[in-house]
Order: structure tokens, then sequence, then C-alpha cells
């Protein structure tokens, strides 16, 4: 933590915070000065290392007992929570046909009944940061395949579609209790998630090129760009944001496919 920024002495807890989105946003609320928890299956996280910023809790965030668990630790710690983001989150590339209910249980426990619980079990210690004068925020991870759709993301589709509909409910259940929700909807970021979409056999430098092509800005989003955007929504600038959807794709879901000749 370095001297004073927008987040200064503000208390935050990223669920999925040593992933690829997760690690720029702790990094980031670190430097703006708040104290980060980062919540995750392993400090590791999807990038393999363990070099993040923030207090790494053990969270999987389809577990109530783990949720409780962090968020008892939090309280125990600090009485009060300003900031939770949603960040946990899986894909699976696969038709509904194809998806078996094991993988549709699966993927709906991770992405919108872990950002349920979390939530959830987070309220009361948001609501004491309201009462004390703060400007607490939940910040959901969406994304444009709740607004559109890539084939065969029939079940991610789902659950990003269910999560932007949790996010104005809740954001109208708590706004007047001086609680802030939104979401964001990120479209191709540079992240593992992204990475694993690539089929087998495609040059990985000659689909990131093809991806960028086809975005306005012709370049894919970076997860410092993610972490701009949360960082913006967790501060007091924000402060009269909420119930919203905020779209980071680089202009795709702007444009209808452009044919090539």
């Amino acid at each position: 933590m370095t001297g004073r920024g927008m987040l200064d002495g503000r208390i935050a807890l990223v669920t999925g915070g040593c992933g690829g989105a997760g690690r720029a946003i702790c990094d980031r609320f670190d430097a703006e000065g708040a104290h980060v928890y980062a919540g995750d299956l392993s400090a590791a996280g999807s990038l393999g290392d363990a070099s993040g910023h923030g207090t790494f809790v053990r969270l999987d965030v389809t577990s109530e007992a783990d949720v409780q668990a962090a968020i008892a630790l939090i309280e125990e710690k600090h009485g009060r929570l300003d900031v939770l983001v949603n960040a946990a989150g899986i894909e699976l590339e696969l038709t509904v046909e194809e998806t078996t209910l094991d993988q549709w249980n699966r993927i709906m426990a991770i992405n919108v009944t872990g950002t349920f619980l979390a939530s959830k079990y987070a309220l009361p210690l948001l609501r004491r940061s309201a009462s004390d004068g703060g400007n607490p925020s939940i910040i959901n991870f969406g994304s444009y395949d709740g607004f559109i759709a890539d084939p065969k993301l029939a079940a991610y589709c789902a659950t990003k579609g269910a999560v932007h509909a949790l996010t104005k409910a809740m954001a109208c259940d708590h706004g007047p209790e001086g609680i802030r929700v939104n979401a964001i909807c990120p479209g191709y970021i540079d992240t593992p998630m992204l990475a694993q979409f690539v089929p087998d056999g495609v040059d990985p430098e000659a689909a990131r090129a093809e991806a960028s092509a086809v975005h306005p800005l012709r370049t894919i989003g970076t997860p410092t760009d993610m972490a701009n955007l949360v960082n913006w929504l967790a501060s007091d600038e924000a402060r009269y944001a909420t119930g919203q959807l905020w779209v980071l794709d680089g202009g795709i879901s702007a444009q209808v496919q452009q044919m090539r000749f």
C-alpha cells in the first residue's frame, strides 16, 4: 500500500482475485491505498504463480461455508467491508445439446451462485460501511455475452444474463441503504479464459490478430483496462452510478458483422 489513492483506507474483497482480471484488480486496489483480500482456490490462481498483491484467503465461491468464513475473517479484522468484486468465473465452450447437466450446474454454481453467496454474506458489512459514512460498492462480472452471444457459449451466456439481472435487482433493493451495485461487461480481454477459446491447432498470435481486427479499436482489452473501470466504480467518483451494466468491449458490440473483400 503506497500513499493516498482513490481507495485509501478501504477494505475490499475480490473473488477470483488470483486470476488474470482479479489479480489486476487487486494490484490496482493495492496501489490506490485499499486493503484488499484476494479470494481464490489457491494463491497461484489461473496465472500459475503467487506474486499478486493483496492478502490471500482461500475461497471456493460455490461453498457457503467458505464464503461465510472469508466474510467472518474480514469482520474480525476490520469490522466492515467497503468493496466487493465478484470476479470469479469460468467459461464453457459447448452448445446446449453438448452440455451435460453436471457441466451446467457447475458453471451456474461458480458464475451465478458464487455471485449470490458472496453478495448475500457481504451485505451486512457493506451496510455497516454505509452507516459509517462510507460509499460501499458491489461490482459484478457480467459480459457482453450477456447481451449478445458467441457461438458455443450457451451456458456461459445464460450465466452472464443472470448476473446482469441480479445486478439490477440488488441495486434496487440495497440502494436505499447506500450500497451501490454495478456490473462490468467485458468483451475480448487478454486473459487465460480468452486463451482457452482459441481452437486447437490455431496459432495463438494469428488468433490474437484476427480478434483484434474485428474490433473498431483494432485491439483486444487487457486486465488493466478492466481494473481501471472497476477501480472507478469502487471510488467516490462513481457515487451516483448504480444498477448499470458497463460494457467494456472495444466497440465490438456496437457494430454489425463486417463483410470482408
